[in-house]
């Protein structure tokens, strides 16, 4: 028999019992649809998700053309036959490769999108989602309109892309959850015109202030100023009102600012100063519209009004 001291060194050598753990079910995987891709799968469209849950990138508000890069030259071989096999006739460039990717979705998953501003390759472009690659095709649908076809970008900024990934381009990534694309004179008619005004004066006029902005130096669409700028220029159609009568009234646009708002605290609002110069008098008229820019999505604070020096 066990005495007292060897029983209990026994007992402390036995392993605790564990508590038994309820069963269950196993993690059920659905089936891959047509289209999807896993997300550690090579895509240079949809690579998974590169920002590594940091949640402090910069958002990105740009405003410039989609355009496609081929990644390597067996794409681009690829590419080609695909556009061999189809009925081209009659087709710019632009619209066979718009046909291409839009008849070849496969191809869309090879290719980079690039969004250049000014002429200027700027961001390669990846969805947050895999199935928004559609919005990337439509980016590089031709406009009727030569020359005025536009895409809005709104995302995050990511790192610079490796050299291999589009051919040697590395500038930043952006991961994008919103493409807009249109082209320009399709945006000016879908402007209420102000009552008592020419219709052809009032696009002429709002066309020119659109082109104003958005060519400002160095607005590729990061900074704060230069995100609630696109963003008015795309949402808030009265900017383009009040321009339009000023021009009526002789004014010329002589200025545009961007401050920070003096009611700022937890939330970053910024004050855009549109300034009016009468041509006659040198007389100085000025507006401002307040816009809330904390997160990715800037919206409106205060509608346009007269703006006073304090």
């Amino acid at each position: 028999m066990l005495d007292e001291k060897n029983h209990e060194e026994l007992e402390q050598q036995m392993p605790t019992q564990a508590v038994q753990k309820q069963w269950e079910p196993p993690v059920m995987t659905p089936p891959k649809q047509v289209g999807e891709t896993d997300e550690n799968e090579s895509c240079p469209t949809c690579g998974g998700d590169i920002t590594n849950g940091d949640n402090s990138l910069p958002f990105i508000y740009a405003i410039g053309s989609i355009e496609v890069r081929f990644p390597s030259i067996g794409v681009e071989k690829e590419f080609a036959q695909v556009i061999q096999s189809e009925k081209t006739e009659k087709l710019t460039d632009a619209e066979v490769i718009y046909k291409a990717l839009k008849e070849n979705r496969y191809l869309a998953r090879e290719v980079c999108f690039v969004l250049t501003i000014e002429g200027m390759e700027t961001y390669i472009l990846q969805p947050g989602d895999p199935w928004d690659a559609d919005q990337l095709i439509e980016g590089v649908k031709p406009s009727k309109s030569k020359g005025t076809d536009c895409d809005v970008v709104i995302g995050v900024k990511g790192p610079n892309a490796p050299a291999e990934m589009c051919n040697g381009l590395t500038v930043p990534i952006v991961i994008f959850d919103r493409i807009y694309s249109f082209d320009v004179p399709a945006l000016i008619k879908t402007i209420p015109k102000p009552k008592n005004m020419e219709e052809t004066r009032f696009r002429t006029a709002a066309e020119e202030l659109f082109f104003r902005i958005q060519q400002m130096a160095d607005n590729v669409g990061e900074m704060d100023e230069h995100r609630v700028l696109n963003y008015l220029l795309v949402r808030y159609p009265r900017i383009y009102e009040l321009t339009a009568e000023r021009y009526a009234e002789d004014c010329s646009l002589t200025g545009v600012e961007v401050i920070p708002s003096r009611l700022s605290g937890v939330r970053k609002l910024l004050d855009v100063i549109i300034t009016y110069t009468n041509r006659k008098t040198d007389v100085l008229e000025k507006y401002y519209v307040r816009v809330d820019v904390t997160e990715k999505y800037p919206f409106l604070v205060s509608k346009l009004a007269p703006f006073y020096e304090r």
